[in-house]
């Protein structure tokens, strides 16, 4: 299938490695040329070689804070200056897994509102900055990456249940203009540093990786983690004009939870 994605612009926030990293490839491999934004400039710009270097597509590595609202306005008139335009926006960046952990007693008010600032507040920062320009082209692709905590009861999950919302709301707001908002929620992903933390666990309790998966996927319908290129094949086609009747909608791409019924 032809995902008409050759030309395209998109910006990928939390681009310079794991999931982001991935999505940013999946889209070159479209013929999309990239901005991939986070906040470690050394990272930034090996990505961005390697990902020119294996696609061929112009990749331009952008420093910005996503708490930062001036960091997002220069990511976005960078991204416009230097590419022509953007067409897809991919809000990934945010700590793995989130800083507030634990029970009422155990969790932080900072942790929480550094969680909320960076991918709620992160997220509708870059959208706020990327919608006159796709509402002056009549259209635009923004596809926020959540996470399945939206859909359980944890403090931890507030900011992904947040973006479901932001998600929504933006969709009823944009889509006369001819941009969709979509949110994917990932389940365990086997990222670089996922599977770092696999081997250090597997090692401890004398078992094999795989070993340590399949015990940790019970719940999951195909009984493994997922890898970053699938939630980028998703993603691409979220992009794409092939997908224009899909918005305001959260898709779970972590493997099937076993027993559960979302309507």
């Amino acid at each position: 299938m032809d995902l008409e994605l050759e030309g395209k612009v998109a910006i990928v926030t939390g681009g310079s490695k794991g999931i982001g990293r991935a999505i940013a490839l999946g889209l070159c491999k479209e013929g999309v040329d990239v901005a991939i934004c986070a906040r470690t400039r050394e990272t930034l710009e090996a990505t961005a070689k390697q990902l020119t270097s294996e696609t061929g597509r112009r990749v331009i590595p952008i420093v910005a804070d996503m708490t930062k609202t001036e960091d997002v306005r220069k990511m976005v008139q960078q991204t416009v200056q230097d590419l022509g335009r953007v067409d897809i926006l991919v809000n990934n960046a945010a700590v793995v897994g989130g800083q507030v952990r634990g029970t009422l007693a155990e969790a932080d008010e900072i942790d929480l509102s550094q969680d909320l600032d960076t991918k709620v507040v992160g997220y509708f920062r870059c959208i706020k900055e990327v919608a006159p320009y796709m509402q002056s082209q009549k259209s635009g692709r923004i596809i926020n990456i959540g996470g399945l905590s939206a859909r359980q009861a944890s403090i931890y999950g507030l900011r992904n249940a947040a973006v479901v919302h932001l998600t929504k709301t933006l969709s009823d707001q944009l889509g006369a203009d001819g941009i969709t908002v979509n949110v994917i929620h990932p389940g365990g992903t086997r990222t670089e540093d996922v599977d770092r933390g696999l081997e250090e666990r597997a090692t401890r309790q004398g078992i094999s990786v795989e070993e340590l998966v399949l015990k940790n996927t019970q719940g999951v319908a195909i009984k493994r983690n997922i890898f970053p290129y699938e939630l980028a094949y998703l993603v691409a086609f979220l992009a794409s004009p092939k997908a224009e009747c899909i918005t305001g909608e959260s898709i779970a791409a972590g493997g099937g939870a076993m027993g559960a019924v979302f309507q």
